[in-house]
């Protein structure tokens, strides 16, 4: 298969950028050996690509700046640090306070801590799991386990 002179055109950019299948960039260099026109078109667009390349690039001077204020995320205020420890230090004491509200500790029996903690799983039903593991921690902890 061969190709016209239009359509080896229409692939000389291709070519000059390297872009080509190994195909059809054998059957443009086949053309281009036999072609004084196409090769004409080709030196002139290698040409253009050279002066294109050779100009300065002329970058605005604030673009490092736009650029690094886009990579980097603007810093944390030292007090703004300070604040949210703070934040969490008061949070912490906060809940801590209302759980031993809500929750007071199991009076003291007698018996270890781990026990008299289960005191105050006494309102669970009769059959559920949490008043056979109650049961059973107890009589363990009082010496009648099996």
């Amino acid at each position: 298969m061969a190709l016209n002179c239009l359509e080896v055109r229409d692939s000389l950019s291709a070519w000059v950028d390297d872009e080509l299948d190994p195909e059809v960039r054998a059957l443009v260099d086949r053309h281009l050996t036999g072609c004084a026109a196409c090769r004409r078109e080709l030196a002139q667009l290698e040409a253009l690509e050279d002066a294109l390349g050779a100009l300065p690039v002329m970058a605005p001077a604030s673009l490092p700046d736009q650029v690094l204020s886009r990579l980097r995320r603007p810093r944390r205020q030292w007090w703004q640090s300070m604040a949210l420890a703070a934040s969490l230090i008061l949070g912490i004491f906060l809940g801590g306070a209302l759980t031993r509200n809500f929750y007071p500790l199991p009076a003291d029996n007698g018996f270890p801590a781990e026990v008299a903690s289960l005191d105050a799983f006494h309102d669970f039903p009769q059959g559920s799991m949490g008043r056979i593991l109650a049961s059973y921690q107890a009589d363990e902890e009082l010496g009648n386990g099996k």
